[in-house]
């Protein structure tokens, strides 16, 4: 039996405290192969879907009563940002250059899918020219079936990610008493996406909206330092979690937000309605009293 006097028995239920009171979690002993997925092990993961909040708004908003043919040609990342490393800056870009992909997912997941009619103009060369090849074997093997015409969009979606800022607020906070110590540190980015409606048979501009997501990366450490047995022997122990919020995810959610803005921006203006239960069964209750007071 090992006995500790006073003088190491401190230090160490501190660190004992601190390594089961911290939230960072471990790496187990087969890496990224890890299968064991407990509170404090860190494992692969299996695919999931993506449902963030603006998600859940759109798909639960009610349909439209005449859902719009709107076409999406380019939605891209206009900011010119890179990533950063430290004070230096990467030759890989900030945001993701996939936002028209995002932009056409979020015009799909609204209402259900009951809300847009979204014909594909992002690829359309390939598009055409799987027609032409079409048309060309059937006329080869003289097919008399023709193929129906090409849906035309009344309502073109323009814009883009227009601004990502870093470092639009930084801070922290620590502190440190006989060795042992804690500390918290804070950065907080944002990105600004714009989406704008343009009708085709004017060229005006219909509707416009703004939106703004910001990113927040959290950094918290803990630490002990100290000197036992007769100050000769040194205890050193640090523990620690960086936390980083997904710059996909938040251009995504900033999309999906400024699409349901969009939403509720038309219907007010009255370039189309948004279908509302309520009133239909109003209606179908008026005629039936109506009924009743004819007979």
């Amino acid at each position: 039996m090992v006995l500790l006097d006073s003088s190491m028995k401190t230090p160490l239920i501190v660190t004992l405290i601190l390594l089961m009171s911290s939230c960072a979690t471990m790496v187990g002993p087969k890496g990224i192969h890890e299968t064991d997925c407990v509170k404090f092990i860190e494992c692969s993961e299996a695919p999931i879907t993506i449902e963030l909040p603006t998600h859940e708004k759109l798909l639960n908003l009610p349909p439209a009563k005449v859902p719009p043919v709107v076409a999406v040609y380019a939605f891209q990342d206009l900011t010119g940002q890179r990533k950063q490393k430290g004070n230096a800056a990467m030759f890989s870009t900030a945001v993701s250059q996939g936002t028209n992909t995002m932009l056409i997912d979020a015009l799909k997941t609204a209402g259900n899918g009951q809300w847009f009619r979204v014909v594909e103009r992002v690829g359309l060369d390939n598009l055409t020219r799987e027609r032409q090849i079409v048309k060309n074997t059937r006329a080869a093997y003289e097919e008399t079936t023709t193929l129906a015409p090409m849906l035309f969009a009344g309502i073109i979606l323009e814009g883009g990610v227009i601004g990502y800022d870093t470092n639009i607020e930084t801070g922290g906070r620590g502190a440190r008493y006989l060795g042992v110590g804690m500390q918290q540190a804070y950065r907080r980015d944002i990105v600004v996406v714009h989406l704008r409606a343009v009708s085709v048979l004017t060229g005006e501009i219909i509707l416009n909206v703004q939106t703004s997501k910001t990113i927040l990366s959290v950094a918290t450490g803990y630490d002990v330092f100290k000197f036992v047995e007769l100050d000769t022997q040194l205890v050193e122990i640090e523990d620690g979690m960086t936390e980083n919020e997904s710059v996909t995810r938040s251009v995504r959610s900033a999309i999906e937000a400024a699409v349901y803005e969009l939403i509720l921006q038309g219907d007010n203006r009255g370039f189309w309605t948004i279908y509302d239960d309520t009133e239909e069964e109003e209606t179908i209750i008026e005629e039936e009293e109506k009924d009743e007071n004819i007979e």
